[in-house]
């Protein structure tokens, strides 16, 4: 099976699930969210832990461990909006699809992350796990991620989700498991490492500054934050990885 078909027959699937089973894909959806929390606290917990060891060293082990939430979606199965960013263009480039059909699954996925993850970090935050360094070290990351240059923001957007559909794309072709998630772990971390911009994983690390911070720290920006980095994120999977991913494997005659 050529990479063509390959990924012209994932998006297909996805579009006729989210046309005809909107739940159910929405579910979907939700549940990568959850699997996405699920690496949030892991790498959170982990940074927390080792700051005061050393920066460097929490560091690569948030980057090194942030990577399984991608892993857990691809092997187990569910809908990450970012991923689906470079899956689903392909029959819009091929024109099965137009643009503004994809765009409803699309907003499925981003709505269904959102609040799968959302609500792992609220009952994460709930359990009062590591509270007082946890609620320090966020404080730090969060006003960093809110003190922004739009351009800067929306390259890291841009980068972020080529890398993270670099991985996707490798999870779809790789037949071993293990090897796979090797391949994944270590591509995801070249985008966590040099802090570039995921939209679903700021949801994540957001909405866990919001339960456990509250007011205490001033929120402005964050709108704005988000709606850079996911048309960046859009744009490096759809355009900078999707099309010449498409242009060099679309059929003769296409």
């Amino acid at each position: 099976m050529s990479d063509f078909e390959l990924l012209n027959r994932v998006a297909m699937t996805k579009y006729d699930m989210a046309k005809n089973e909107p739940f159910r894909f929405f579910v979907r959806s939700l549940v990568a969210g959850l699997y996405l929390g699920m690496a949030t606290i892991l790498s959170y917990t982990l940074a927390v832990i080792l700051n005061n060891v050393s920066y460097e060293v929490a560091k690569i082990a948030f980057a090194g461990s942030f990577g399984i939430g991608l892993v857990v979606i691809v092997l187990l199965g569910s809908e990450l909006f970012t991923g689906n960013c470079f899956t689903t263009i392909i029959p819009v480039f091929h024109r099965d699809l137009k643009f503004y059909q994809i765009l409803p699954m699309w907003g499925i996925c981003y709505i269904g992350n959102f609040i799968g993850i959302a609500l792992l970090m609220f009952l994460f935050i709930h359990t009062g796990s590591n509270q007082e360094a946890l609620q320090s070290y966020l404080t730090y990351v969060i006003t960093g991620k809110l003190q922004f240059d739009a351009c800067q923001l929306f390259i890291k957007g841009i980068l972020c989700n080529f890398i993270v559909c670099v991985a996707v794309f490798a999870g779809l072709k790789i037949k071993s498991e293990s090897a796979k998630m090797i391949v994944m772990l270590i591509v995801v971390m070249s985008f966590v490492l040099p802090g570039f911009e995921h939209s679903i994983a700021n949801m994540g690390t957001f909405s866990m500054g919001f339960f456990a911070l509250g007011n205490s720290i001033l929120w402005s920006g964050l709108g704005l934050h988000m709606l850079i980095s996911t048309i960046g994120n859009i744009i490096g999977g759809s355009l900078l990885l999707g099309l010449p991913i498409y242009l060099m494997s679309k059929p003769k005659g296409h």
